[in-house]
Parts: C-alpha cells; structure tokens; sequence
C-alpha cells in the first residue's frame, strides 16, 4: 500500500526535499513579485468593471465620477504600500498584521486580524477562480455550463502546483503574471499615443449603449452613498497587498529589503495599470450595468437574457488592439490565466499564517510541520478544502462571491496599522538617538494616515456592503475566532495538565505493586511468546485471563493448560452474552479499586500479518481492549507482536524499496548511506504489517 500510494504522490509533486535544503526554495524578488502579488496586480481586471457597474446605477452621467473615485484609490494604494513597507521592516518574521496586533494590540486584536485574514485568504481563492472561469467561459462555452466543477478542477490544479513548492509554482506562475503586466502596458501606451498623438476615434463595442438608469437624478446623501458603495467596490485591487508582509521567510536575503522593494514594485504596477485601464475605459466609452439584461439599451431596445456582458479590461482591448488581433488574443488569454493564479497569493499566504497559528497554539499543531516539498502543505490542502465549499455553495458565481470581498483585508489593515502606531510610540520612549528618533517619528506618521484611512474604508465597505453579502464574510471571521480560541484553551488546558511537578507526585511515586494480566484465547506461539515476556517483567503477580465465550473451547484450554503444566495462574470470566472486552474491561476496574496504589500491566499478543486483506479476515478484539484500557487511570497495556510468514515477505519486500533509490527515498538519504537492519530483528519487523488479534 505504501508504494501504492508513493508513487503517485512523487509524480504529482516530486521528489522529497531534505530539511537542509530550506535555502534553495527561497525566492529572488523576480519571482516573488508573482508569487505574492498576483492578487492585487491581477485585480486590475475586475476593479475598474466593479466600479462603473455601481456607477451604472445613477446612468452614464454618473461615470464622470469614475476619475475621482480611482484618484481616491490611488491614494489609499500608497498609503497602504507606505505603511507595510514600515511592517516588513519592523516584524521580519512573517506574522505580518497578525503579528503586529497581537504584540502591540494584545492577543484578541491578533486573533481578530488572524480571523479577518483566512476568511480573506479564502475568499481570494474563490473569487480570482469564479472571475477566471467566467472570463474564459465567454469563449468556451463548456466551461461556463459547467464553471462549478471546472472552478474545482482548478483549485485541484493550483493546488498540486503550490504542493510542488513555492519557488517551482513561482517560476510556472511568472510568465503569465508578466505576460499580463506587459500586455496591460502595451494597450495603456498604444491606447494613449493612438489617442493623444495619432488622434484616432476609439470606440469600446457598448460605446453606442445606452444604460437605462435605476435611480434618475441622485443628489444629496443617495449620491454619496452610491460614491461610497463604487469606491469600496474599487478597494478590490488592494486585496493581496498584506501577503508580501506576510511572507517576508520566503524571500532571500536581506529579506525585509527584498520583501519592501518588491511591495513598491506591486503598487506602482498596480496603480498605473488601474489608472490606466479607467482612463480608456472613459476614452472609448465603455458602458457597463449591474443588470445588463434590461438595463443596457441598444437600438432602443434592451439587450436580452442572451448578451454576455464582457469585462471592462476587454471591452478597452477590443477597442485599442482591435478584435481578434494578435495582441487582443495574448492579453485576453494571459488575463483569463492571471487571474486564476491569482489564487496563488492565498496559497503562500494563508498556509504561512497558520504555521504561525499552529506555532502560538490557536491551529492545530500539524499546521505548523513542513511537507515533502518543504511547503506547509497541510495549510494548502485546508485552504483548498475551502475554497472548494465556498465556489460550490455560490455557484461559482463572482458577483455574488465579491460581495463578501475586502471586508476582512480592511479589518487586518486597520488593526495592523493601529498596532503600528503603537509600536513606534514603545520605542520612541526609549530611543535617544535624534536620526532614528526623526524616522520613527516619520513612520509613525505614515501608519498613523495609514490607520485612520483604511479606518474608514472599513466603515464605508461594512454600510455599503453589509447586506449585499459582507455579512457572510464577517460570520466567517466569528466562526474562525471562537474555533481559534477554543483550540487554545485546549491546548492550555492540556499543557497545564502535563507539566511536571517540581517535587514528588503520583507520576513519580514507584506504586505498590505491578499485577501482570496476559490475555489469551488459545494456546499457541504468540500466547507463550507473550507468557514469557511476562515472567521477564518479574511483577508481583501474574495471572492469565481468558473470557469464556464457547464452553467447549473454555474446557478445552483448561485441559491444554494443565497438560502443559504452565506455572502461570489462570482465570477465566463468564461471559453469558458473548462479549469479550466488557468483561475484562471491569475485570481491571475491580483490581484498581481494590488496590488504587497498584498498577495493573495488561499484556496482549498478536500476531502480524503482511497484507492489508489479511488484517480484514482477524477479528480486531485487541484493538477494541486496548482502546477501552486507554481511558482507564493506572492501567499499562504492552502488545507483544508475533510476526506470521506474510509479514516476513512483506518487510523483505519494504527493505527491497528502501535499497532501491526511488523517488521517496531521498528523505532518508541514498540507501548506502543508511544503516543496515540486522538481519533476523523481529522487534523492527513488527511494523511491517498489520496487527491481528491473537484472539482470532
């Protein structure tokens, strides 16, 4: 079975890769940019749609807005790439906003930005996926009749790729992130020079739309609201920015100067490709609805159930390349793939947070352990799991699924940024030097902007979004939280539980006697096996206990017994309705109360077979007594293993696999280098096969 399954696991992500081999997989700046930027370089092709569809609400006359609402943008960009430059340079360890609210703001405050941030990770994997099957379903149209289950197959993919490792899945994730990055340059700088130079008229394909308006002649508060609603859709393309602080341990060194550079690379990518695709939307007059069935008017009549509604980036590509040109075809293929790896960012950011998690006892500790491939694999598979649900529940559907969008981001930058504030104020108490006091004072003047701003987009995104779906997201940050703090008190409660007391204890005390029991149903090789190790042990009695189940093999044991002449005492209990384990489970709790002081040593053989369907055909009784003797205090259970011919074949063939150098074997080393088992050891052989009881 366990080359059954090793096999395949080495062609799906590769060969294991030894501890000491960390160094390799660390990240050059080129590659991390794709890596941990992917989300909000990749957001460029959905932001700028968002905020003409809210837009659209108020008709066309409201997109004159749309300048002032990415210029509102713009500045909440850098003011966020300003204050996590201060972060990746303060707190290098990876923790991230985590880390920054849980030391400066106390551990709710990093348990509420921990919970904001996996229900974000989550849902950036949800959305970049939904977004990229409807992208590529307006040209295949299988994919868009069944976009649940292609949503699924792709978080499948992704996910094997990240199981590979970071910097394999970077160097796959690269060329389509940088394909996309160009290819948006090239249609900013052509669409401008056709436009400002060559004065050519370029139209988008809806650009003789009409939009039927929801809601004529907004004014007063409704127009403001409906401004805050489009902006706060427009914050999408912040989403992914926190993940680069979050990963600080996977870039090479220095790191916090490699993470701060690529973060400055990020945002100035990200600022000029939004600014630029809204300018040319508003150049070729792209329109846009929220309903475009019947809100969009062409010829005077409303466009129908049957019109796709093409994203803002392709209408704009359309216009400036010209459809069906090479450059149109290039930039619609790399956006349909960008966004799908935009996933990626969650998958380096999410499994990284909960090994910190893991670490600080709020995640279950195998979060923390590094796969084969030195990646954090249980967190990719978890978040996978997801993700996957959540596609599932809403259909793969992305306006529903961006509803829930940003609401956590905005929760961690806050927190983060507050935390930040604070940090700065700690050391400028003590710090007496003038120039590091002057750049403190400076980063504590960026974070403190930083923190009243995405303040208050936090509270724009929660009134506008609220009952469009943000409510969802917010539940899902509860859920985290009271699971996260509940696996806490778990783990306190058992570390409080198991320390070691500095004097004399119960654990410690030598106890009054040790009352060995062998269990035995029949007299064979693993019975006087078993028998013998137990005179080894030289307790202070011994018995052998048998049940009667069948009373003529009950007798039959009693005559073999004394024709043997066995000098070991033995018992056997009634069992008028044929149960094995009950009756010695009660057998034992009558020898603990009758003498608390001793300790009761139950020893039980079995025999070991070689192959999986073997163990099928044995009856698992040992199994059940040793699962039931666990919950009894005092109690010592010892298997004593007696391997059959099967499981002397199987090891044979186990050590065969291990001399050969297949892909596996590298964790252990080339198979010369590792010691020899001593030929004939039964003691190591026992873990070949599965154990059978020796009642069978």
């Amino acid at each position: 079975m366990s080359k059954l399954t090793d096999v395949p696991k080495r062609i799906l992500i590769g060969r294991a890769l030894r501890s000491d081999r960390l160094g390799e997989t660390l990240l050059p700046k080129r590659i991390a940019l794709p890596v941990f930027a992917s989300d909000p370089l990749s957001s460029v092709a959905y932001a700028p749609g968002e905020v003409l569809l809210v837009l659209s609400i108020a008709g066309v006359s409201a997109y004159h807005f749309s300048p002032w609402i990415a210029f509102a943008v713009v500045v909440l960009m850098f003011t966020v790439v300003a204050s996590y430059r201060q972060n990746v340079h303060a707190y290098p360890s990876g923790g991230g906003d985590y880390e920054v609210a849980n030391t400066n703001l106390g551990p709710r405050a990093g348990l509420t930005v921990a919970s904001a941030l996996l229900v974000d990770y989550v849902l950036t994997v949800a959305v970049s996926i939904a977004s990229g099957i409807e992208n590529l379903g307006s040209a295949i149209p299988f994919v868009i009749e069944h976009k649940v289950l292609c949503a699924v197959g792709v978080i499948v993919l992704l996910t094997l790729m990240n199981l590979r490792g970071v910097k394999e899945s970077g160097k796959l994730f690269a060329i389509p992130t940088y394909v996309f990055v160009a290819g948006v340059f090239i249609m900013i700088a052509w669409g401008s020079f056709r436009g400002f130079v060559l004065d050519d008229t370029m139209k988008a394909p809806t650009a003789d739309y009409h939009i039927e308006a929801e809601h004529q002649g907004l004014a007063g508060f409704a127009l403001v609201f409906l401004l805050l609603r489009a902006f706060s859709s427009g914050c999408a393309a912040l989403t992914g920015v926190e993940a680069i602080s979050n990963g600080v341990p996977a870039f090479r060194k220095p790191k916090s100067k490699n993470a701060a550079t690529t973060l400055a690379a990020m945002g100035l990518l990200a600022v000029t490709m939004f600014c630029g695709i809204i300018g040319l939307a508003m150049a070729t007059k792209v329109r846009m609805a929220e309903n475009p069935a019947v809100d969009l008017i062409h010829n005077g009549v409303a466009v129908g159930t049957d019109y796709v509604q093409n994203p803002v980036i392709s209408q704009v590509a359309e216009a400036v390349f010209g459809k069906g040109s090479f450059l149109f075809i290039v930039l619609a293929a790399a956006t349909a793939l960008v966004l799908f790896l935009a996933a990626n960012t969650a998958y380096n950011g999410f499994p990284l947070l909960g090994s910190i998690l893991a670490q600080d006892r709020y995640l279950p500790r195998q979060l923390h352990t590094r796969g084969d491939r030195l990646t954090f694999s249980n967190g990719i598979v978890l978040l996978a799991l997801a993700a996957a649900m959540l596609v599932w529940v809403y259909g793969a559907d992305s306006t529903k699924l961006i509803q829930l969008y940003i609401v956590g981001v905005f929760v961690s930058f806050t927190l983060s940024q507050t935390g930040m504030v604070r940090h700065w104020n700690r050391h400028l108490r003590t710090e007496k030097d003038p120039t590091k006091r002057r750049h403190m004072i400076r980063s504590r003047a960026i974070n403190t902007f930083g923190a009243f701003f995405t303040g208050l987009v936090l509270v724009v995104v929660l009134v506008t979004k609220f009952t469009h779906g943000a409510w969802v997201a917010l539940l899902g940050m509860v859920i985290f939280y009271a699971t996260m703090s509940a696996i806490r008190k778990h783990y306190d409660r058992v570390a409080e539980e198991l320390v070691a007391p500095e004097g004399p204890s119960d654990d410690s005390v030598r106890p009054s006697r040790v009352r060995s029991i062998v269990l035995i149903s029949k007299i064979h090789r693993p019975t006087l096996r078993a028998l013998a190790y137990a005179k080894l042990m030289r307790s202070d009695s011994l018995e052998a206990l048998s049940v009667n189940v069948d009373p003529a093999e009950t007798k039959a044991l009693r005559d073999e017994w004394e024709r043997r002449g066995i000098d070991v005492p033995l018992k056997v209990l009634d069992s008028p309705y044929r149960e094995i384990t009950r009756p010695v489970i009660e057998y034992v709790k009558g020898l603990r109360r009758d003498s608390p002081r001793d300790v009761v040593s139950v020893i039980i053989p079995e025999y070991v077979v070689g192959h999986w369907y073997e163990h099928l055909l044995h009856n698992q009784s040992a199994l059940r007594l040793k699962g039931r003797l666990l919950f009894t205090p005092g109690v010592m259970v010892t298997s004593v293993p007696y391997q059959l011919q099967s499981s002397e074949v199987a090891r044979k063939r186990a050590r065969k696999r291990q001399e050969w150098s297949a892909p596996g074997a590298v964790r252990r080393g080339p198979a010369h280098d590792r010691p020899k088992e001593p030929s004939g050891s039964t003691g190591s052989s026992g873990s070949s096969g599965s154990s059978g009881s020796a009642k069978g």
